[in-house]
């Protein structure tokens, strides 16, 4: 018997030139913070100029905040939140890829409660509290296809002081309003559709080796693998391949709507707390080898990863072993089967303070992997992984 829980209060304007009919929505406030990163594509290709143009004809009034980095601070999320209460927003509108999104997120939590964001996290040095008040509205316009953090209530967000990047989420940070306009990621360079396209992969492919998962995860997972591991490649060699980059769209979102991650994300946010300018996607894929590779070594995933491996359209697939060379096979298609983590400045010395790590940030469900594991095999993934 299965338990779960579907709930999704988003309401998600789909398709290319949907952010034309933004203006036409019932937006939730007056006056918006729009959140956008400290980089220039989102001007360079006018996509801010385009939301500007929409908020201007809704007669809603608004401000900009650009200062959020790659991976985005408590000191990003405070300042946002500064802002917001000191030019009177009343919703925060985040354009941008996940990092945008998540920091946005908490911008509109900590614009109505007291405090530091930290003081909210569940990491160990977090302070665990629950926020007195709801959100303010959250609009998001998503400009990659990767994180899906327009359709959850999840944000990951690195504090530098303590060295941890972790999950923050509660019920209100779930956006009112999102748009997911490929339009808009026609833009990102191979490199990065590279990343972006594989987290996605990744919420899929941990969905489904997760033990606890259940049909209605599993439904979303496996179309998700089979779109990505079909347009991934084509989106990568023609960032102008219109089906290319709305399909990827798609498998982004259907990751997005029920996503069970394990180990995998808890280990690279361990790996990007230590240094805050590696890629997510990018160390996803450094140590996705080894990861599966340790399960399909010892048998411990044999139906999920076949049923992945004929998602990804392998015939007549009958181990685990079969994903991994197909899983191999796609990472060398888009390019990223050179990615070393010594090339992100990680040192084979370092990965023995990481199994600790994992216990103290969060990103997946470490008590839900194919088999249980230790420090040790955490240790023995990275060290496997490292090249």
């Amino acid at each position: 018997m299965y338990q779960w829980t579907f709930d999704n209060p988003v309401r998600v304007l789909f398709g290319p030139g949907r952010l034309q009919d933004l203006h036409k929505e019932t937006l939730p406030g007056k006056k918006a913070l729009i959140a956008t990163s400290n980089g220039t594509s989102t001007k360079k290709y006018g996509y801010l100029a385009s939301v500007e143009k929409e908020l201007d004809q809704a007669g809603v009034a608004h401000v900009l905040f650009d200062q959020i980095r790659p991976n985005p601070t408590d000191i990003n999320v405070m300042d946002g939140a500064k802002m917001v209460r000191d030019n009177g927003c009343d919703f925060v509108l985040a354009l941008g890829g996940g990092s945008v999104m998540d920091c946005a997120k908490c911008i509109a939590l900590m614009a109505a409660n007291e405090g530091n964001i930290w003081d909210y996290a569940l990491s160990a040095a977090g302070g665990k509290k629950i926020p007195a008040h709801p959100a303010i509205p959250i609009v998001c316009i998503t400009t990659s296809a990767g994180t899906a953090s327009e359709v959850d209530i999840a944000s990951v967000i690195t504090n530098d002081a303590t060295q941890e990047k972790t999950g923050i989420f509660f019920d209100s940070m779930f956006p009112t309003l999102s748009i997911v306009d490929s339009n808009l990621m026609l833009s990102v360079p191979p490199k990065f559709t590279a990343y972006q396209g594989m987290d996605a992969f990744f919420h899929a492919s941990e969905t489904v080796v997760n033990t606890k998962v259940h049909p209605m995860a599993e439904m979303f997972a496996l179309k998700t693998i089979e779109l990505i591991a079909k347009y991934l490649p084509r989106a990568v060699a023609d960032g102008n391949d219109r089906e290319a980059r709305e399909m990827m769209a798609y498998a982004n979102t259907f990751a997005g709507y029920y996503m069970m991650c394990v180990s995998p994300h808890t280990m690279e946010h361990v790996m990007g707390s230590f240094h805050k300018d590696l890629p997510h996607g990018a160390g996803l894929i450094e140590i996705a080898h080894a990861y599966y590779g340790f399960f399909a070594d010892r048998k411990a995933a044999e139906e999920p990863m076949i049923k992945m491996a004929k998602a990804m359209g392998v015939e007549h697939p009958v181990s685990g072993q079969d994903f991994i060379r197909a899983l191999d096979q796609l990472i060398e298609d888009i390019g990223c089967g050179d990615l070393k983590m010594s090339q992100e400045g990680i040192t084979l010395e370092e990965l023995d303070a990481y199994p600790a790590k994992v216990h103290e940030v969060m990103g997946g469900d470490i008590t839900a992997d194919p088999l249980p594991l230790s420090d040790a095999d955490y240790l023995t993934i990275f060290r496997n992984a490292y090249k």
